[in-house]
């Protein structure tokens, strides 16, 4: 019964995305199953730290890395906080619990010239599957969206008189993003190529697989990961690091933080500013070799 109103909790108060409830479940069912097997308790309601503890070990055991571990945790976290609030436990028991220590990610954008390759230089055939490839390339990097949003965007959600896309992103919040000239065009190719499927079973969606079902989030990474394996060497080829190029090449021509904040639909422009090193790095590139002062 609790976690049937701490899932409600999340959808309809917190406003949490389907998909990310999904989660906040599964890291609990996963713990349950923990605390069943090795404590033969029936309720992670009311457990001791050291209990949590000794399944945190059991995780970095099994090889999850320290990111992955705190991501569990932060769910176990966010669902003693909820039995806290509705009166079901008397104190969270991971009031004191310190984060493990993780390295942070340096996520190496494509360069302008690897998108250019790929979307100049390579060939996209005339057909269904073609067109599409091109379009999903497109609007990851003209509009920053994020593999999910791509995926679950309707037709409705397009806007080819006003060029604009509306998004929905984490927490169901609405963003409008504008789109470009080139994606426009591609777009109208798309849809008349879409409306020659023999079959369309997903009829609201805008992007389908060739048997006319909504596209999914794995056909997505093996599209752009295919594409740009021919144009760059970089290890990470996947829809992230498309996002990733959008913000920071966005950043390198003197975008304003705050914009780029609200196109990639971040609520806080800290999360925004992961984006910026490689754009300090261009900026210091142009300080040294325009500044009066600095050395031939």
């Amino acid at each position: 019964m609790a976690l049937q109103a701490f899932t409600d909790y999340l959808l309809l108060e917190k406003n949490y995305s389907k998909l990310t409830v999904k989660a906040y479940v599964s890291d609990l069912e996963s713990f349950k199953k923990f605390i069943s097997e090795t404590y033969q308790s029936k309720s992670i309601v009311n457990v001791n730290y050291p209990q949590i503890r000794s399944w945190i070990v059991s995780l970095v055991e099994l090889g999850l890395t320290n990111r992955s571990v705190n991501r569990k945790i932060s769910s176990l976290n966010t669902y003693y906080k909820f039995l806290l609030k509705v009166g079901d436990v008397q104190q969270n028991p991971l009031t004191k619990h310190k984060a493990l220590k993780t390295s942070k990610k340096i996520q190496i954008p494509f360069s302008e010239r690897e998108i250019e390759v790929v979307l100049n230089a390579l060939n996209f055939d005339d057909s269904f599957t073609g067109i599409r490839d091109k379009l999903i390339i497109e609007l990851f990097y003209s509009t920053g969206i994020r593999r999910i949003e791509l995926v679950e965007l309707k037709l409705a959600s397009i806007d080819v008189h006003a060029k604009t896309v509306k998004v929905l992103g984490k927490r169901n919040k609405e963003r409008i993003v504008p789109l470009l000239n080139s994606v426009k065009d591609t777009l109208i190719k798309y849809l008349a190529a879409r409306n020659t499927l023999p079959v369309i079973e997903d009829d609201n969606q805008l992007l389908l697989t060739k048997k006319g079902v909504k596209i999914y989030e794995t056909l997505v990474y093996r599209i752009i990961n295919e594409y740009f394996s021919l144009a760059s060497s970089k290890v990470k080829k996947s829809p992230h690091i498309l996002r990733h190029s959008f913000a920071t090449h966005l950043l390198n021509q003197g975008a304003d933080l705050n914009a780029v904040k609200e196109l990639l639909g971040h609520t806080s422009l800290a999360a925004t500013q992961v984006y910026t090193h490689n754009s300090i790095a261009e900026l210091k590139k142009v300080h040294l070799k325009a500044h009066p002062r600095s050395k031939k």
